[in-house]
Parts: structure tokens; sequence; C-alpha cells
């Protein structure tokens, strides 16, 4: 394997092993819903929003913050973070397991509790995984991280596709053991990446050099975290909310929310891993412009990668609306003829997510890059909270049931698009009017010189 490569080869590397990862679990879904149904895949889907928010917390932020780390000649960045977050890691697994039954019993669902218990211990393992694969991006090698996304999926494929069909006849227990899959996944892969870095790592120094404090790991991660963490916490609270009014009007909610969360949304976002690629590319030729304090060029090809993400987002959109009854017929077929045509409608309703939520992933890339991540943190908030709020009134005061969330969803991107893209136009506006009153005052000196040299 090639131990460095350029920006441009390397995002592409990370956006192609992040679309396989995601199409392996896409198609994951076709035996899972198969042997689960819509009811397992509803119980699915509600363990995950806690497990998203504790990974955030534990792993989210640490690949980039030790790249940064490492890229700059940080020695022994990675073993701080590997002491760190392993801590942190295991306090994750240990809240997890604490806090299974609570959830259970706040979302009315007994057979969750098990389901985080087997799940917890791949919050460590995540961590650990986090750092290895950080230790590698800062060494420009992307290879790593693409190959332990695929490994990951390939893993939890197998095991939870043969411990899903082992205990199909018991619901519980067949989707504790698909949870337990990834586990499973998490511990083989880390295992593998904790090898190839002790293999790849190359000779210790004689004198061993002082690593960086948890203080400097901190200071680029926690920033990366309070961003990423803002969708899991809106999957957990949409998740709480959405069953719980669901239940009001019917008894299926459980099975309802697993058709929207658990297959509408795996659908949707298949489109969206495809521009994360362009999100990536744009990066390089934006930081630089916009280190230089050339803003006017830097947004200029900002817009042009939000350009590009529209003319690939549109067509995906489009096929979505079109294809949906063929796409749940071969995807999910096992689903009865009425849990199908919920799909459908999902979908049509969300395809419009295709072009909005692939436009924010790449304006969230532009804003970082031109040195304004706070901007997209403070949109990830905001849309996070209108989409549950949202969510909670439609389904509460309308007849759109489940359909409502489906539309909060479209509502939340569309102003999270419109936000990031005001922020992108108002960067730099103080230093180009700056640089214009200097501009001006610079021609004003000029004429005066000038006049002053005639009357000499």
């Amino acid at each position: 394997m090639s131990q460095s490569q350029s920006f441009i080869k390397g995002a592409i590397i990370i956006s192609l092993g992040g679309f396989a990862s995601k199409l392996l679990g896409a198609f994951y879904r076709i035996p899972l819903t198969n042997i689960l149904g819509g009811e397992g895949m509803g119980i699915y889907q509600m363990v995950y929003p806690l497990y998203c928010i504790l990974l955030t917390v534990s792993a989210s932020g640490i690949p980039t913050g030790i790249a940064r780390l490492v890229s700059s000649g940080r020695t022994g960045a990675e073993r701080s973070a590997f002491r760190l977050y392993a801590l942190v890691g295991i306090a994750g697994s240990l809240l997890m397991f604490a806090l299974s039954q609570p959830l259970a019993a706040l979302q009315g669902e007994p057979s969750i509790a098990l389901c985080c218990r087997l799940l917890s211990p791949s919050v460590f393992f995540v961590s650990a995984l986090s750092v290895v694969r950080g230790y590698f991006q800062g060494k420009g090698n992307m290879y790593p991280t693409a190959v332990s996304e695929i490994a990951e999926q390939l893993v939890k494929v197998g095991c939870g596709c043969a411990l899903a069909w082992f205990f199909r006849e018991n619901l519980a227990l067949a989707v504790a053991s698909t949870l337990f899959a990834v586990t499973i996944s998490e511990v083989v892969t880390c295992a593998g990446a904790v090898i190839y870095y002790m293999k790849r790592r190359g000779k210790l120094p004689l004198y061993r050099v002082p690593a960086p404090p948890a203080s400097e790991i901190l200071r680029y991660t926690v920033p990366l975290t309070l961003t990423a963490i803002a969708l899991p916490l809106s999957q957990l609270a949409e998740s709480v909310v959405s069953v719980r009014l669901l239940r009001e009007i019917t008894p299926n909610a459980t099975t309802l929310f697993g058709i929207f969360s658990g297959c509408a949304v795996t659908i949707v976002n298949l489109p969206v891993s495809v521009t994360y690629g362009l999100a990536a590319a744009s990066v390089p030729k934006i930081s630089p412009l916009a280190a230089a304090g050339e803003y006017p060029k830097a947004k200029k090809q900002a817009f042009k990668a939000i350009l590009i993400t529209l003319a690939v987002s549109l067509p995906a959109a489009g096929a979505l609306f079109v294809f949906a009854p063929l796409a749940s017929r071969l995807i999910f077929g096992s689903l009865s003829e009425g849990e199908r045509s919920l799909l459908v409608s999902l979908v049509r309703i969300m395809s419009v997510n295709a072009v909005t939520a692939s436009l924010v992933q790449t304006s969230s890339a532009c804003l970082t890059a031109l040195g304004k991540p706070l901007y997209s943190t403070v949109t990830q908030w905001i849309t996070g909270i209108l989409r549950v709020a949202l969510t909670a009134v439609l389904i509460k005061f309308t007849p759109l049931s489940v359909t409502g969330a489906a539309v909060s969803a479209n509502c939340a991107y569309l102003v999270a698009t419109a936000l990031n893209f005001c922020y992108i136009i108002r960067v730099g506006e103080r230093h180009e009017d700056n640089a214009h009153r200097f501009g001006e005052l610079g021609r004003g000196r000029n004429v005066k010189c000038k006049e002053s040299s005639r009357r000499g």
C-alpha cells in the first residue's frame, strides 16, 4: 500500500470507502428486514440514536483532530489520544450499559434494554479505532480508513445475518443479536487496525519525545464533537417523540417508525454519500485562498463546489422519486403491501433531501475551509431543534402520521441549506470592505501626491 497520497486522491479513497460501506449497509437491510420485519427494524432503529450520541462524544472529531496534530509534526500525539480516549470509550460503554433500562422505559419497548447492553462494548473499540484512523490520515495514508470502514460492514453483515436467522423465532433476541454483530465487527476491525499500526508506525526514536498533553488533543477534537453531536441528539429526540405520539393514534407505532427511519432514510441517504467526495475535494482549493485573505476567490470556489453538488444530486432526487416503487420491491420485498406503499410515499416525499442534504454537506465543508466551522455548528443545532419540534406538531395535530416526520426533515434541510448559503455569502465581507476602503484611500493619496508634484 502507498504510505501517502495527494489530498485529492486521499479524498477519493475515503469517499469510495465510505460509499461502499454505506452501500453494504443499505443492502444489509434487505435480509435484515426479511428476517426482522417492520417491527424488528423499528426496535433496531430506536437503539441507534443513543449509540450515535455516545460515539459522537467518544470518537467523533478524533480522526480529524489527531490528523492535524500528526501532520504538524507532533510526535506521539496518537499515544496521548489512545490513553485519553480509552478512558472516554470505557466511560461511554459503561454509560450505555447503565442507560439501557431507563431508555427502554422511556421508549416503552422492554427489548431495547438487552439491545443496548450487547451493543455497549463497541463504543470503546470505535474510540480506539478512530485514533488509528486519525494517525494514518495525518501521515497522508487514507487506505486504513477506507479499508477499515468496509471491513466493519462486511463483518457486521455476515455476523448480523447469521445471528438474526439463528434467533428468528424470538424477535427480541433476533434484534439484539444483530446489534451484538456490530460489537463483533468493531472488535475485529479495531484489532486489525492496531496490528497494522504497530507494524507501520516505524522505529521509535532513541530518546522518547514527550507526547502532547490531553488538553492539546481536546482543543482540536472538542469543537468538532460539538458540531457532530447535534444530529444524533435530534435523532434520539425524534425517535422518542415520534414513537410516543404515534402510539396515541395507532398500535403499529414501532413498525411505522422503523419503515421511516430504517428503510426510507437509508434509501434517501445513498445519493448523499456519493457527494461526500465532492465536499472533501473542495476543501484544499478553498482553504489556501481563505488563509491568504482572498475571500472573493475562495467563495467563488465554494459556490462552484455547490453547483457541482447540485448537478449530481438533482438527477439522483429525480431517480428516487421515479423508481421508489421498484426500489421498495427489490430492497424491502418482505414488507406487506401496505407497508411498501407507505415506504414509497416516504421516499418520494424525502427525495428532495437527496439535494438539500448534499448541499448542506458540501456547504458545511466549505464553511470549514473558509475558517468558519462554528457557523455550520449553529446551523446543525438550529435545524435539529426545528426538526424535532415540527415532527411533534405534524404528528400530533395533523392526519399525516409518520409522514409528518418526512415533511419536517424536508423543512429542516431546506432551512439548513439557506443558513449555510447566507453564512458563505457573509464570510469575508468586513475584510472585503476594509480592502475596498484601503484601496480608495490609497488612490486618494496617489491623486494628492500627483497634484502636489504638479504644483511643485
